[in-house]
């Protein structure tokens, strides 16, 4: 099991993605907790890493936690997402290993990991995606 930290930030009814050096599809920004950081620590620094950006642990608000196949991984194993949304400052731009962001309709849904379709699904259900 992949336990990983996801921020979504919609705009335009569209959500923000990000894809990392050498991979062929989009994430959702976050990362994986180091040890004893709680979900608004580790989600912090991954997004200050990946996006030049500083969140507000404050205004942190959980939005769902979604389950499936880890891409890249073997059968079986998982990646549990632990989803956020959240006030940040600053200007969103690609940092670190990430090369590219983008803004993401339901319409590009293929272009995400597995676990991301989930969440697709879901922000287009609550009608937060077109």
């Amino acid at each position: 099991m992949i336990d990983k930290l996801a921020f979504i930030e919609i705009q335009d009814k569209k959500v923000l993605v990000a894809r990392t050096r050498g991979r062929d599809i989009f994430y959702l920004p976050g990362g994986k907790r180091e040890l004893g950081e709680s979900d608004e620590n580790a989600l912090t620094r991954e997004i200050e890493e990946e996006l030049t950006i500083i969140i507000d642990p404050a205004s942190l608000v959980f939005y769902g936690t979604f389950l499936a196949q880890a891409h890249g991984q073997p059968e079986g194993v998982m990646v549990n997402m632990r989803c956020y949304a959240g006030l940040y400052s600053g200007e969103i731009a690609p940092s670190a290993e990430i090369e590219e962001i983008a803004w993401l309709s339901y319409a590009d849904r293929e272009k995400v990991s597995e676990v991301d379709k989930i969440i697709f699904d879901d922000l287009l259900a609550r009608e937060l995606l077109d």
